[in-house]
């Protein structure tokens, strides 16, 4: 277990750390004290030591962090502070802060923050291991190896349906054959997810027909308790949308309308986000059922999975592996950046994982929670054999049941 010493006079934050569970915190009013506290590991009892420490007058911070850095190389400090400027982050980085959190952070929060370092203890007390590295997942060899040689033999063998899956979109509808949305895939890099257009071009007129979604990881299907979205579908045409901006965070104008902002399935006006925001922030994945604007080829294609073919090139590009997490669109990324969620993002992005084959969205019963769980747990556990048999399940299931 790691040790605690905390450095600083302030009583509040003092009288919060005698309720931190399950931890022995070294009280040090002084930097000496606290650097002595740390280099003899707690009379050897510990290894390594978070060092909370409490922001002052930034002269005076310098120096005792500078100090503390060179007495003791077994410490992980993290910065009790308000809000930083841009200069007095730059200065407190470069003399040796790892981290900060608010220094009215409640009694829950420190404790998070404390499991989170001791989670990951060999990784963060690395000396060997540049900063710019830490937390940064880097694909193996084999998995690399994997994807290229895969997707290349999928793109050859599957030309004849990517033809003929172009040929029967733009007959049916105007419009671009494929899209480009913004998503999020591993250590959080943003990419252009590919696939091929299953919905009108005129979507946009069809908005205020449409006020509610049916969102498979909320509400368990009470329109009540599902907040009100217009259901987005369109695959834009250049004189409405384009086909770049489907993603929550970026803004849209509709003509003389207020600013909409576009999901991965849905359009909401920025007010109503800005109501629903806290209401959603513990439900961060989106699904949209029994959409009506999707064109006849965009049913089939989608019931075949044959619209996510144009990932293969995302693969063989390196934005994502065959077998990972699923990228997701900024919207619902955002939502997934707590000590508890970014676990998902320190793994492979993938065409397709662990979680669709478990339950392959079961009807909207998998609840967020389960999902991100399924998510952290194949970053923690994939290997070879686990990939090959998600493959299989993949092929052996890729007809869904739902008409999503």
């Amino acid at each position: 277990m790691l040790g605690v010493v905390y450095y600083g006079t302030n009583p509040y934050t003092q009288e919060r750390l005698k309720f931190i569970s399950g931890q022995f915190i070294r009280i040090t009013s002084t930097y000496k004290d606290a650097a002595s506290a740390c280099v003899s590991g707690f009379n050897g009892k510990h290894k390594h030591l978070i060092v909370l420490f409490e922001k002052g007058l930034l002269t005076e911070d310098i120096t005792a962090i500078t100090y503390l850095r060179k007495k003791c190389d077994n410490i992980y400090i993290v910065l009790l502070t308000e809000k930083l400027s841009d200069e007095e982050r730059c200065q407190y980085m470069k003399c040796g802060i790892n981290d900060t959190i608010g220094k009215d952070a409640t009694v829950t929060d420190i404790n998070k923050k404390i499991r989170f370092i001791s989670d990951r203890e060999d990784i963060l007390f690395d000396s060997k291991a540049p900063k710019y590295k830490i937390l940064q997942f880097e694909i193996p060899v084999w998995k690399r190896l994997f994807d290229i040689v895969f997707s290349l033999i999928a793109i050859i063998i599957l030309s004849p349906i990517f033809l003929i899956t172009a040929i029967a979109i733009r007959m049916e509808s105007k419009g671009p054959i494929l899209f480009k949305s913004k998503r999020a895939g591993t250590n959080y890099k943003i990419f252009d997810f590919l696939k091929f257009r299953s919905m009108y071009c005129d979507a946009d007129k069809h908005l205020t027909e449409l006020s509610k979604s049916h969102n498979q990881y909320s509400g368990g299907g009470n329109p009540e308790s599902i907040p009100t979205k217009i259901p987005y579908n369109a695959d834009h045409n250049a004189d409405t949308f384009t086909t770049q901006n489907r993603d929550m965070g970026e803004e849209i104008m509709l003509g003389d309308e207020e600013v909409m902002l576009v999901g991965d399935d849905f359009v909401v006006a920025e007010s109503d986000f800005a109501k629903q925001n806290n209401e959603e922030k513990n439900n961060a994945f989106i699904k949209i059922e029994n959409d009506p604007r999707v064109t006849k080829v965009g049913r089939f294609i989608r019931k075949y999975s044959i619209d996510e073919l144009p990932q293969l090139f995302n693969i063989l590009k390196g934005d994502m592996s065959v077998v990972g997490n699923r990228p997701l669109p900024l919207y619902e990324a955002e939502k997934l950046t707590g000590d508890t969620s970014i676990d998902r993002f320190m793994a492979p992005a993938g065409l397709t994982g662990l979680w669709q084959v478990e339950k392959r969205g079961d009807s909207g019963t998998m609840s967020a929670e389960e999902r991100k769980q399924l998510d952290i747990r194949y970053g923690q556990t994939y290997n070879f054999a686990l990939d090959m048999k998600i493959i299989f399940k993949t092929l052996t299931a890729f007809v869904q049941k739902e008409n999503v």
